[in-house]
């Protein structure tokens, strides 16, 4: 196969092969996947890939960035010859049967040289220059959590306020009236400087400079079962800076509730200013938005029974446990098995999949999972106190609880001792413990004081509260 390589941006992907046309050929990757478009025939054919696709019924987007794998059936790849269509999107590079996709980003701004001049340009800016926020959650991996029910509620009541949203590509979809900028991008440096407010849930990485008129606003993402920051198991001067560094960025930090409150403040030494402790604005969804939409969505029937399984992360490997077989767990409780990996193994990993199985890993938003879901199962992740709001059963697969516990990272709290469900060790205990519904009742008053303590704010108004903050403090000017 001739090997190309296309510095500008391309729509479709186009494989050209002489001989009879093969049956079926496709573009396969960890998140995506797309079939080609077969014509001709006999002397010469031709498979045009298209490089956008819609996921979970929203527009067709450009394919995520990665390695994709080319597999064209009863054809030797090195006969071929690549003719792509130069539009808008991505930008390819062939070679053999690897496809690597990456964000329309032009190669001069992606060297060493390239991205100091950019910085360079950022740190020399004037900032905080207009009326405008700029979002990120999860690194631009996802357009959710905080930072999006933020956006949404913001978009309504100041439509004249500018929203950039950081993003890794162009498949991550942006809300309507929001502006994507691509990480690394020229744009996303001047985005980053010029806006007036910087909502993040997570570091802000790369080199940070504060503007004159500029503020932070860290909405975090997550109640903590597991130690943070300071807490963490072990002494490391270099990590002790890197937190206390990043937490003097923040003006202001937003907590789920009280408890959080209390955590953040000493995990991140983030004294002396302010912590607003309003419920999580990506719960309202929780209490007032509708299942049935989100189960069509991903075409779940409205009788079916959906399980939601939502491991965390762990520090010492970098893809999802496989604690779960998917397909055997849809088997044994008559299921439909979500499967959602944590932001942080969304590249690493691959989709699951299985008869009644749909990995949800890059579904947009999980409040909106926990919402179709009747049941979660989930370990150490901080979804457990945002489940919790519906008020529908919890399950805790821990296989490795002792090491995660004991060795790993550690806990502020048993889990054991106050989980609001059972803790189960094995698949075929978690099997049992879905098919004993008398399990709800046990732990009936462990749920009641676990939603005391953890979801007294989370009514449905958190983002109202948070935005009528944020204008009251003229963050940003309607």
């Amino acid at each position: 196969m001739t090997t190309a390589r296309i510095d500008d941006v391309a729509e479709a992907l186009i494989i050209a092969g002489t001989g009879p046309r093969p049956a079926a050929a496709a573009l396969i990757g960890p998140r995506a996947r797309v079939d080609a478009r077969l014509t001709g025939g006999g002397k010469t054919w031709k498979a045009t890939f298209p490089l956008k696709a819609s996921r979970w019924g929203g527009p067709e987007l450009p394919l995520p960035s990665g390695e994709y794998e080319l597999r064209i059936a009863d054809v030797e790849l090195d006969e071929l010859h690549v003719a792509p269509v130069v539009l808008t999107g991505v930008r390819v590079t062939v070679e053999g049967g690897s496809v690597q996709i990456a964000p329309p980003i032009s190669p001069v701004y992606e060297t060493v040289e390239g991205q100091a001049t950019l910085e360079g340009r950022y740190v020399a800016q004037t900032g905080g220059t207009e009326n405008a926020v700029f979002f990120e959650s999860f690194y631009g991996r996802s357009v959710g959590c905080n930072p999006r029910a933020i956006d949404r509620e913001l978009a309504r009541r100041a439509p004249d306020v500018r929203r950039y949203w950081s993003v890794v590509d162009l498949s991550v979809a942006v809300p309507e009236g929001a502006i994507a900028v691509v990480e690394g991008s020229p744009e996303w440096w001047h985005a980053r400087g010029a806006a007036r407010l910087l909502v993040v849930n997570d570091w802000l990485r790369r080199r940070f400079v504060r503007k004159p008129g500029q503020k932070v606003l860290q909405t975090w993402h997550g109640t903590p079962l597991k130690r943070l920051a300071l807490h963490r198991p072990g002494f490391d001067p270099r990590r002790m800076a890197a937190v206390v560094k990043e937490s003097r960025r923040w003006d202001v930090l937003l907590a789920q509730n009280t408890y959080s409150e209390r955590i953040l403040r000493k995990a991140y030494a983030f004294f002396g200013r302010p912590i607003w402790v309003e419920g999580y604005p990506r719960n309202d969804v929780l209490t007032t938005g509708d299942p049935a939409v989100i189960r069509s969505a991903l075409g779940i029937g409205p009788e079916e029974r959906v399980l939601l399984y939502a491991p965390t992360w762990r520090d010492d490997r970098s893809e999802m446990v496989d604690f779960v077989d998917p397909e055997l767990l849809a088997q044994q409780a008559d299921a439909v098995v979500l499967v959602r990996g944590h932001s942080r193994t969304l590249h690493q990993g691959r989709d699951h999949a299985g008869a009644r199985v749909i990995d949800v890993t890059g579904f947009p938003e999980t409040s909106q999972l926990l919402l179709a879901a009747d049941a979660l199962i989930t370990d150490y992740s901080s979804v457990m106190f945002d489940f919790s709001v519906t008020g529908k059963p919890m399950y805790f697969l821990v296989p490795d609880l002792d090491h995660y516990r004991g060795q790993l990272r550690g806990f502020y709290f048993d889990l054991a001792e106050r989980a609001p469900g059972p803790l189960v060790r094995t698949q075929d205990e978690l099997a049992a413990a879905l098919a004993d519904r008398g399990q709800e009742s046990v732990h009936s008053a462990r749920y009641a004081a676990w939603r005391a303590q953890f979801n007294r704010r989370d009514d449905g108004h958190a983002a109202q509260r948070v935005v009528d903050r944020i204008l009251d403090l003229g963050l940003v000017t309607r």
